[in-house]
């Protein structure tokens, strides 16, 4: 260990007396400095400006981390290209080899003083770690010392790599060219034969890329650490074999069975390690953000039993590009949190083609025959067609016709029980931990039904009708629809008793009123505790209220009407209330983001407490300037005027109450909605300029509460609490002169002191 600390030592001497070592090391903290007080210069911007600043540690150092990968491309070479080839092309490597060293003390000598060399590195961003301390509230300090150790040991990665090819060569430009085209080829040999299962596995645990992510997310895992470990220690073997080999004249044929009996060492370590029984995680975030929420982790543990999630891609779908072979590893990773707590998790694949209504768009060659489209497809994007399976033996597996043959997944438990998870039409596209959570919990318990009443004109669950309700309760490729968010949803009407296993009824806007016998029936499911989601209009006032009258609620005279410039009169904005923020966390995200109901002819509500229920005002018009208008009645081509004398009111209006009252050991629970439009198929699509919708958070925030929290999956996490910085224009400015300047040019003034002394000696 001696004789590996001295050779480190010397090194490190050499290397700082040539100005490469110095001119790397002022570059790479001019460079990451630059980013680092841009970084605080945007956050005080921000903060300047009133915007919400949230999670500012990783806001300062993530996109320091991310650009930091790319310059180390440039920087290792540079600096490894000396380290064997100084001493073989000037014959020093024959005195090594003569002193009492051996080939394994001169290549681990040499990497240690890279390994310091790397400290030196990545103190630069223990100098911003210590001054974000002071000027960031609540610095999350672990998670950033994570991606500190994920580039420092990408560097050490890098360095060993740039050590063996010092090695080949005399000359130190092959050897840094060497170095750069071998990086290269190892941050995208995760595209080499992606086609054969076992090599993808290899190639994309060998794959430099995106190595480091993990660790600068936050994510220490054994995978990784073993893979920092392998392969720099791989191409150390590799450099002292290659080293001996100048001693010992090898045959060619014995070095490349050493080099490959490494590799192969190398790689089924690897292999093993990716394995998901045999890997283990610690996750250093303030908020356990790359860790399942609990409430997912106990879905989780319910899962007895082998699990299989098989993912079935139609060539014609939008989505198809996902699950390719070649991408499979990264498609594998959405569900990495789940595999983590569930290692007996499968992914299979199940790749065909058929009708899909994407294909049916202009310019999506909709010209050309089912199976020539599919061919075209795959010859475009260099896919293997013989892989896809035609419609006929498709459907001899599954029929995903009720699927519209869209881009799906279904889990299949051991037990038998199967479910859908499938995409989304939005931006994020793939479901999220609330939704996967969803399905799984579908699977081992017994989740709320809902009812939705027909016969009376009511709003329809089945139709994509402007005024219906389809999207919100069962539409497969909406996010926040029931369907998708563990509820179970089914049609009800009443000729005969409600069935027992609706938890919660919807009576959207009647357009008649109940008959006797109908009232009796909903009268027995009342008593029984059965719980309602309530919609009324001002236009089915008559025929709602003789309901909602039974709850002690009413629905005013009039619609609600508030005369702005851009829009009609009798759309009004309302918000959560106070007592709508404790009883769903939705309505208090909703709250956050400054969002509203946005209400196209909303009737306001009355409410007395008389009748044994509590009332909560959930959502009120948001503004003064509203009122109950009572002789308008166009709203496209009259005007409105506020005119007291006929009984309109300028007030506060409650638009939506939620009724609670103790039934046994339970407590029975009731949403009254004053509008039907605002959660209807066209309402919950509909963008209008500088007013932010947040319709979608009535349905989820209702069936919350009304479902006791069983769905949607709670999969909060613990708030953002490093969300202000201690600094002003001033301190941005001398942040910037710090960071960006100071320390360079102290650096720089350093490696000419060093060199001016080493030419006096």
């Amino acid at each position: 260990m001696n004789m590996i600390y001295k050779i480190a030592k010397t090194e490190l001497q050499m290397l700082f007396y040539s100005p490469v070592a110095w001119l790397v090391l002022i570059i790479f903290t001019f460079q990451s400095g630059m980013i680092f007080s841009g970084m605080i210069e945007m956050i005080e911007r921000e903060q300047a400006m009133g915007y919400d600043t949230i999670f500012i540690s990783a806001s300062l150092f993530n996109r320091l981390f991310y650009n930091i990968q790319d310059y180390l491309f440039l920087y290792i070479p540079l600096l490894t290209m000396g380290l064997v080839s100084r001493d073989l092309a000037g014959g020093t490597i024959k005195l090594l080899h003569s002193s009492p060293m051996t080939n394994s003390q001169i290549i681990l000598g040499k990497f240690l003083s890279m390994m310091i060399f790397a400290l030196l590195l990545v103190g630069i961003f223990v100098l911003y770690v210590i001054y974000s301390l002071f000027v960031v509230e609540n610095f999350d300090l672990c998670y950033i010392l994570t991606g500190i150790l994920g580039i420092y040991l990408l560097i050490c990665t890098y360095a060993s790599i740039g050590l063996f090819m010092s090695t080949i060569s005399s000359y130190q430009i092959i050897a840094a060219v060497g170095t750069f085209v071998l990086l290269t080829f190892l941050n995208f040999v995760s595209g080499i034969w992606q086609d054969i299962d076992f090599v993808r596995d290899i190639t994309f645990w060998l794959s430099l890329r995106g190595r480091a992510e993990s660790f600068t997310g936050g994510l220490i895992s054994s995978e990784d650490m073993i893979y920092f470990i392998m392969v720099p220690g791989m191409f150390l073997w590799f450099s002292i074999i290659k080293l001996s080999s100048r001693v010992s004249h090898a045959s060619k044929g014995r070095n490349a069975m050493k080099y490959v009996g490494v590799f192969l060492v190398v790689a089924v370590v690897g292999y093993l390690s990716s394995r998901p029984h045999l890997m283990g995680y610690v996750d250093t975030t303030r908020e356990k953000s790359r860790t399942l929420t609990p409430n997912s982790q106990e879905i989780v543990k319910k899962l007895e039993g082998g699990l299989t999630i098989t993912t079935y891609s139609n060539l014609l779908d939008d989505d198809f590009m996902k699950a390719i072979p070649r991408y499979q590893n990264y498609d594998k990773g959405n569900f990495r949190e789940y595999v983590r707590f569930k290692p007996e998790i499968k992914m299979e694949y199940v790749y065909y083609y058929d009708s899909v209504q994407n294909t049916k768009r202009r310019g999506f060659l909709s010209d050309l025959p089912l199976e020539k489209r599919a061919r075209q497809i795959a010859h475009s994007y260099k896919i293997k067609f013989s892989r896809y399976l035609s419609p006929d033996q498709i459907k001899q597996i599954i029929d995903l016709t009720p699927e519209d043959n869209r881009f799906v997944r279904q889990v299949t438990r051991e037990s038998g029980e199967k479910m859908f998870l499938r995409q989304f039409d939005d931006m994020r596209r793939d479901p999220s931990e609330a939704e996967i959570s969803a399905a799984f919990k579908r699977m081992v318990m017994e989740l709320p039904t809902v009812g939705f009443l027909t016969g009376h004109g009511e709003r329809d669950m089945n139709l994509y009708r402007d005024r219906d309700y389809a999207c919100f309760a069962r539409d497969k490729r909406f996010r926040y629809a029931l369907l998708n968010q563990g509820f179970d949803v089914q049609e009800v009407n009443l000729n005969e008793d409600i069935p027992t296993v609706v938890n919660i009824l919807v009576i959207a806007d009647m357009a008649k009123p109940l008959t006797g016998e109908e009232m009796e029936r909903l009268q027995r499911y009342i008593d029984r505790g059965g719980n309602l989601f309530i919609v009324g209009d001002p236009n089915s006032r008559d025929y709602m209220n003789p309901l909602t009258q039974l709850f002690g609620v009413e629905l005013m005279e009039g619609v609600l009407v508030k005369p702005t410039e851009n829009f009609q009169p009798d759309l009004v904005m309302s918000r959560p209330t106070p007592g709508a923020l404790e009883l769903s966390y939705f309505y208090e995200t909703m709250d956050n983001w400054k969002m509203s109901a946005v209400m196209p002819g909303a009737a306001g509500l009355k409410y007395t407490e008389d009748k044994g229920f509590k009332v909560t005002p959930v959502l009120q018009a948001d503004t003064l300037g509203v009122w109950n208008e009572l002789e308008t009645i166009n709203f496209i081509d009259d005007t409105v005027r506020f005119n007291p004398a006929v009984g309109e009111i300028e007030q506060l209006y409650t638009t939506a109450v939620a009724l609670s009252r103790p039934m046994g050991d339970r407590e029975q629970k009731i949403v009254i909605l004053g509008d039907a439009d605002c959660i209807s198929n066209v309402e919950l699509f509909k963008s209008r300029e500088e007013v932010e919708s947040g319709n979608f958070y009535i349905i989820l925030g209702s069936f919350s509460w009304l479902s006791d929290g069983e769905a949607p999956v709670d999969v909060r996490r613990p708030k953002s609490i490093d969300n202000r910085l201690f600094l002003g224009k001033t301190g941005v400015k001398v942040t910037d002169i710090l960071f960006k300047w100071f320390i360079p040019i102290a650096l720089l003034i350093g490696a000419i002191f060093v060199s001016i002394r080493r030419r006096g000696r």
